[in-house]
């Protein structure tokens, strides 16, 4: 027997520098594969900006959180995330329509991965965030800030509101403060 994806579970930590989280989404896999690239779509959950969908594409992070919680006042450390945003590019490794996406990331160059799998109406995605191992830190807030994403993802493909993003990536920060390997 299979044991069921809870859509709220913490990132594991299978490797010193590695996350992963596991979602199952309602499908088809086209339409997931469509708010992992398409720059509208992502817009609504993470954060806009063009994906060249090839190897050695650019991919452009146009993170604007005001627009994903409005009214919503952010913690200092990430007022500028908030407003005025933030735009960076990172390069896209892998790209096998609609299964995988594997990508450069922020400054560390780190490589984020999504794979998704059709399981009848639903998508089995797994999200892998690889960095060196030495960014413990950086490892903390992408574990967050994953895990907050991607219940944006969730609600939005379930048709539900989403959540206040600050207020939930404040709870799940002081979680992975606790829980991220050393």
């Amino acid at each position: 027997m299979t044991t069921p994806i809870a859509n709220d579970s913490y990132a594991e930590f299978p490797a010193r520098g590695e996350l992963r989280i596991v979602r199952l989404l309602p499908g088809p896999i086209e339409r997931v594969w469509d708010f992992l690239t398409d720059p509208e779509k992502r817009a609504r959950w993470m954060c806009g900006g063009v994906t060249e969908a090839r190897p050695g594409g650019k991919i452009v992070f146009q993170m604007h959180h005001a627009k994903l919680s409005p009214g919503e006042t952010p913690p200092e450390k990430w007022a500028h995330v908030h407003e005025p945003g933030v735009t960076f590019e990172g390069r896209v490794l892998r790209c096998e329509p609609p299964r995988l996406l594997s990508y450069t990331f922020g400054a560390d160059d780190s490589v984020v991965t999504f794979e998704l799998t059709a399981q009848g109406a639903q998508v089995l995605l797994v999200l892998t965030h690889r960095s060196t191992g030495e960014d413990i830190p950086e490892q903390k807030n992408y574990a967050g800030g994953w895990h907050t994403h991607l219940a944006f993802l969730v609600a939005i493909l379930e048709g539900r509101p989403t959540p206040k993003l600050w207020e939930m990536h404040a709870r799940l920060s002081a979680h992975y403060e606790q829980v991220v390997p050393r």
